[in-house]
């Protein structure tokens, strides 16, 4: 079996959404070891929900929407297929999908150059609204990405409203660059937060193929 880790290290200085210092995560040590090397460490971690690799629900642009508890946590374990798309510069459009065998109850992966170059703050690869739509009617289940967002805040938010108005479960922040294109088991584990709109969460994928298990 062999195991490829692809969410984002979490740490103060991690790339975050627009480079805003709010976004960025705190740890703040509110108990540590004396002079002696006695007693203990606690770290208290401050962070955005959506800062790191982590999974919109669609409450995150949808009024009166599904919150991440309300997301069996069987759709977060199940097959998935990484789509390289490293070829694009800039933004995915619907077209970028032909030839890549992209089946209704898919849940897709996409590999882009956020994960071959060192990921950017603002100007990362995105998906338009147009191909959001475009993943809507091939009938896939789920979405992931390897920028920091799905978007870069478009006006009317034309990307996230597609999907997340289909129910599309959305991951952002994703690396990928180490993983070939191909189908993978995925294990999506968001905090067990309730009544959120979104939470990190850690992503792996394996090769592990159990003939006792339904993927």
């Amino acid at each position: 079996m062999r195991i490829w880790d692809i969410s984002m290290p979490i740490h103060p200085e991690m790339p975050v959404w627009k480079g805003r210092d709010a976004k960025r995560p705190r740890l703040i040590i509110t108990r540590d070891y004396d002079e002696e090397g006695q007693g203990g460490r606690e770290t208290r971690l401050d962070m955005d929900a959506h800062t790191g690799t982590h999974i919109d629900a669609p409450l995150h642009f949808i009024y009166g929407g599904k919150t991440l508890d309300q997301i069996p946590i069987e759709q977060l374990i199940r097959k998935v297929k990484v789509i390289d798309l490293s070829h694009i510069e800039d933004v995915i459009l619907p077209e970028h999908f032909a030839d890549h065998g992209i089946s209704r109850g898919d849940f897709v992966l996409l590999k882009t150059l956020n994960s071959i170059e060192p990921i950017l703050e603002t100007d990362f690869v995105y998906i338009s609204g147009p191909a959001a739509q475009a993943l809507v009617d091939l009938g896939v289940v789920g979405v992931g990405i390897d920028g920091l967002g799905v978007e870069r805040d478009q006006p009317e938010h034309d990307t996230h409203m597609a999907l997340l108005s289909a129910g599309v479960i959305v991951i952002e922040g994703l690396r990928l660059g180490h993983v070939p294109a191909g189908e993978y088991l995925m294990i999506a584990a968001p905090l067990k937060v309730l009544g959120v709109e979104a939470a990190p969460a850690r992503v792996i994928l394996t090769d592990l193929k159990d003939p006792d298990v339904d993927y």
